[in-house]
């Protein structure tokens, strides 16, 4: 029995790496993947017809479950990013999945499979961020993926740390702290982050949005920069995005973690008060004795603002106090607060904004509306 188990054991291996072809570096490598026409004519039953596809409206449902998968060895010392995945389900049956790879210009397609795993050959020990899109019948796609990155390996065998390759090949660090709403007056989505580091430096931020079938690329932030705005988009509807940082070099950082931003309406555009050198859009929401300020500070006189310090006086009577604050050094100033900038945000160019804001409580009652604001101790419009 042993013999007998330790034959079929050998038996078992040798097909599942006949399942895998294994390209050399650089070019995609396919999982179990039939030339197109065979997908075409080895996936359709002979039952399913043009009146199924018809009929067929759901798509297959979201790849789960991704991690890590290995192949078991590699014949050469190149690299493979592979990954293994949770089956799709649809009504019909799923024909295949889709496989791409996120390269310097954007997503790629890099392979495709009727199986549950799937990678690609790359530069041993680099990183790849990948998504899966499983495909139905009628040719329908599901929803990606959620992303996953992994390092191209050798498999099952000890990966080594192979000779340095010349040139920098060090990625930037994740993009953290997206946060929502950064300038709420604009309509449409807007975030911002932290900033990434590099060895060299950091060449730009591309922007992702998560799609019905896909990641699509729909914007590049440009350092020193950490804010990004799309317009076009559905008022009260949530989209969730991904920021990836990336060096003159190509190198791209693993993606941050998903933001859900919302997209808004925007606070309307002020009519400018003739001399005044600022104009200060207030809005706030009161719960109890709590008070949230937002408030955007436009530059409207004829020179750049290079470090500022906003104030808000309120009535003495309303007991306005200071609680915490955003995008700002907030402090209790008499009845009101003060915000001193941050280093990201010291620059108001002429005709230029910058969004604040901070919590307080009141002495109850009404709630209280400031009297007066002013930026560097000049008297701003209001609008």
């Amino acid at each position: 029995m042993g013999a007998v188990g330790l034959t079929l054991g050998f038996l078992t291996l040798a097909l599942f790496l006949a399942a895998l072809a294994i390209g050399p570096t650089g070019r995609t490598a396919l999982a179990s993947v039939p030339a197109a026409h065979d997908v075409a004519d080895a996936a359709v039953p002979a039952a399913y017809d043009a009146a199924d596809a018809a009929a067929d409206d759901a798509p297959p449902t979201r790849p789960g479950g991704l991690r890590p998968c290995p192949v078991p060895f590699a014949a050469n010392p190149t690299g493979y990013a592979s990954i293994c995945w949770s089956a799709s389900s649809d009504d019909t049956g799923v024909a295949g999945y889709d496989l791409y790879r996120l390269d310097p210009d954007g997503f790629v397609l890099a392979s495709s499979t009727t199986g549950t795993v799937g990678g690609f050959s790359g530069e041993l020990n680099r990183l790849y961020t990948m998504y899966v899109v499983a495909r139905d019948l009628a040719g329908q796609l599901s929803p990606p993926s959620a992303l996953i990155t992994v390092p191209a390996t050798l498999g099952m065998t000890p990966t080594s740390s192979p000779t340095p390759l010349p040139g920098d090949h060090v990625p930037p660090s994740k993009p953290t702290g997206l946060r929502d709403a950064c300038l709420q007056d604009y309509p449409g989505v807007t975030f911002c982050w932290q900033p990434s580091s590099d060895n060299v430096a950091v060449t730009a931020y591309d922007v992702y949005r998560e799609t019905a079938t896909a990641y699509r690329r729909v914007g590049t932030v440009l350092p020193p920069s950490l804010n990004f705005a799309e317009p076009g988009l559905v008022v009260g509807q949530r989209y969730t995005y991904v920021v990836v940082a990336k060096d003159a070099a190509g190198n791209l950082s693993v993606p941050s973690d998903p933001l859900s931003a919302l997209a808004r309406e925007g606070l309307p555009s002020p009519t400018p008060s003739s001399g005044a050198p600022c104009t200060v859009t207030y809005r706030a929401t009161t719960g109890g004795p709590r008070l949230d300020a937002e408030l955007v500070v436009r530059n409207t006189g004829t020179a750049p603002v290079d470090g500022w310090t906003l104030t808000v006086d309120y009535p003495a009577a309303a007991a306005v106090r200071l609680v915490s604050g955003w995008s700002a050094n907030w402090t209790q100033a008499g009845a009101g607060v003060a915000g001193v900038n941050k280093q990201w945000n010291k620059v108001i160019g002429v005709g230029s904004q910058t969004h604040v804001g901070f919590t307080a409580t009141y002495g109850g009652g009404a709630p209280p509306s400031p009297v007066s604001f002013a930026l560097n101790g000049k008297t701003c419009a209001t609008g």
